[in-house]
């Protein structure tokens, strides 16, 4: 991979942390699942827009792995990285970790998924991402 690409992959990765509040969980009292699929596709847009610098839409998104429930009142840690550029779209992989608020335990990969994003021109036509 040139060093250009490199850098800018290492350049866009984000990561943004939050707080799962009552008002985002289900009946179960846990993150509700879309509420998670939101902000993991915010995360991974805004990653891919610092990796384009460019216009970018969400075009799908491949499997995403629900590995545990996130409880009311937990930290969590979604982190965004770029891992495959073709023409006009790119691949970002999302992490979401949680932690417990009140004690001093590792974090846990919880949910993780890819976005697939396709760069637009100002006339919403498919320009190369890069």
């Amino acid at each position: 991979m040139p060093a250009e690409i490199s850098k800018r992959i290492q350049q866009s990765r984000t990561s943004i942390y939050k707080v799962v509040f009552p008002n985002t969980t289900n009946h179960y009292d846990t993150l509700f699942g879309g509420t998670a699929m939101n902000l993991m596709d915010e995360v991974a847009f805004i990653a891919a827009t610092r990796f384009s610098r460019k216009k970018v839409v969400t075009i799908s998104s491949d499997k995403i792995d629900f590995k545990e429930p996130i409880p009311a009142g937990t930290i969590v840690q979604l982190t965004a990285e770029v891992i495959d550029i073709g023409n006009t779209s790119l691949k970002v992989k999302v992490d979401l970790f949680q932690e417990e608020m009140y004690k001093d335990t590792p974090q846990r990969k919880s949910i993780s998924g890819v976005f697939t994003f396709v760069a637009l021109d100002e006339n919403n036509k498919k320009i190369k991402v890069l």
